[in-house]
């Protein structure tokens, strides 16, 4: 069995191994004519299922044959052009050259003396990232593994630092007060099309979902700071310690982004951490035509990015960013075993001492390779051509009368439904734009993905693919009208 272990001895099948692994791949990405076949649980499980873990293959060729058949043939495929469902990007190759030297050399980057190289890498890559938000010189951060993790570390911080200074000031005014006391009156603002994270980070935290003071949206899909101004001062009125304003950079369903100016002017107002969610919006610190969109981010105490979003790169590859590199304390623990306190004093740069998690992959040398081979500017024109494609499909929905269409997107989603004439109920139309995505899904011809609008089903285009035209949405809204109005033409039938 140690013919399988990867060194010095077993460098040419390594080699041949992965050489036969990238063919198979590469071959399925030359012929992939939809984005997945359309196979179901029901079909797919079993096969799975009838699999003897206990008994190997033991030739690398069979198993990647076998691989075929369970994985490779029926696999989602994100670089199709009719993949229009989740916020999954294409990836390039530069990342992916990335990930074959990460997986292989295998550093861990929570100590130095496991990731010579990789950490100090990981560490360039954040301060350039702290520059192009403009968070300052005591800027810092670490990379995730993805935007739930980020939105909860930055969350994390924002709690502890809201403590340490509410009971700081208890203590200098002669008052007892303990982070027990403390924690029930604390508070996290959010818009109504915030990222779920937020309210489960709450919970995680020890503060319940209903910590989350929901937000109202205007009708771009925006926070309304009017309403967030009078939620801020009712917290005061009620002794209630608003720990964080949660500003949104491009929400997961509509890609709005709200108003970053006038949230960091009320939560400076009212001495509250304000955490950026740019997990989705990202993308515009690199572009070349865009950036202004995130004006006011570098107000932000903290920023989650996703680079696996918006930056074209494998999952998983994120990060949270901070102003104050001293808040990421709270955050700290030192273990004799593996970061000891003196480590710290000789200025050995152990990455654990800024994580929440302790093994952690070099899922910066991704973008490294990214920005080395194609650079900035070059994601950034990626990115743009896709908001692009959003602004002309929504002028294909705009006029198109089977649909309606909720905003002009700002980034690169549009969220819409098909509205039938002929007054039918609300429901039955709900039904039937609920059973366009499935059929859709199920034919292997497309993918969409779906969400809820004032409590209405609708349907919603995730553009993240350059390569994706308008020719292709043309085709998706053809194909999901036909689903819609069959099943609504069985279903009057039905009921008649």
């Amino acid at each position: 069995m140690r013919s399988h272990l990867l060194n010095e001895t077993t460098a040419d099948l390594y080699r041949r191994s992965v050489t036969e692994g990238v063919d198979r791949v590469a071959a399925k990405l030359a012929t992939t004519e939809r984005p997945h076949t359309g196979i179901s649980v029901d079909e797919l499980a079993p096969v799975i299922n009838g699999i003897d873990l206990d008994k190997p293959l033991e030739d690398p060729a069979a198993a990647l044959d076998e691989l075929e058949e369970v994985y490779l043939r029926d696999a989602v495929y994100f670089h199709h052009p009719r993949y229009l469902g989740h916020l999954n990007c294409p990836v390039v190759i530069p990342a992916v050259l990335g990930e074959a030297v990460l997986s292989a050399v295998n550093s861990s980057l929570d100590t130095w003396d496991q990731s010579i190289g990789g950490t100090l890498i990981e560490r360039r890559l954040i301060d350039w990232t702290a520059g192009r938000i403009g968070l300052g010189p005591r800027a810092d951060g670490v990379f995730t593994s993805g935007g739930s993790q980020s939105n909860f570390h930055a969350l994390l911080l924002a709690r502890d630092e809201a403590c340490r200074i509410a009971l700081q000031r208890a203590h200098a005014e002669g008052r007892d007060l303990t982070k027990a006391e403390l924690l029930p009156r604390l508070r996290i603002l959010a818009s109504e099309a915030s990222h779920f994270s937020v309210r489960k980070s709450a919970a995680m935290l020890g503060m319940g979902y209903e910590a989350v003071i929901s937000v109202p949206v205007d009708l771009s899909r925006r926070m309304d700071t009017s309403a967030l101004a009078l939620e801020l001062e009712s917290c005061a009125r009620e002794g209630l310690v608003p720990m964080a304003v949660v500003a949104t950079a491009g929400t997961t369903d509509f890609g709005s982004i709200d108003p970053l100016p006038e949230i960091a002017r009320l939560a400076a107002e009212h001495s509250t951490w304000m955490h950026v969610d740019a997990a989705y919006g990202c993308g515009l610190l690199v572009s070349p035509t865009r950036r202004h969109l995130l004006d006011g981010i570098e107000h932000a105490d903290s920023v989650t990015v996703d680079y696996h979003k918006s930056f074209f790169q494998p999952v998983s590859s994120s990060a949270v960013l901070v102003r104050d590199r001293d808040t990421l304390r709270h955050a700290t623990y030192h273990a004799d075993y593996l970061n000891p306190r003196r480590m710290a004093e000789e200025r050995i740069p152990n990455q654990v001492d800024k994580s929440i998690q302790t093994t952690r992959r070099f899922d910066a040398l991704k973008l490294w390779m990214t920005l080395r081979v194609m650079g900035a500017d070059g994601i950034g024109s990626l990115f743009d051509e896709v908001i692009d494609l959003a602004a002309a499909g929504w002028q294909l929905l705009d006029a198109d009368p089977r649909f309606e269409v909720v905003v002009r997107p700002t980034i690169s989603t549009l969220v819409f439904r098909y509205v039938p004439g002929g007054g039918l109920r609300p429901d039955l139309v709900d039904e039937a734009n609920l059973h366009a995505r499935k059929a859709l899904f199920a034919s292997g011809e497309a993918v969409v993905a779906g969400t809820k609008v004032d409590g209405r089903q609708y349907l919603k285009f995730t553009l993240l693919n350059p390569q994706t035209t308008t020719s292709d949405i043309s085709a998706v809204l053809d194909l999901l009208a036909v689903h819609a109005e069959q099943y609504l033409g069985a279903s009057l039938a039905v009921h008649s």
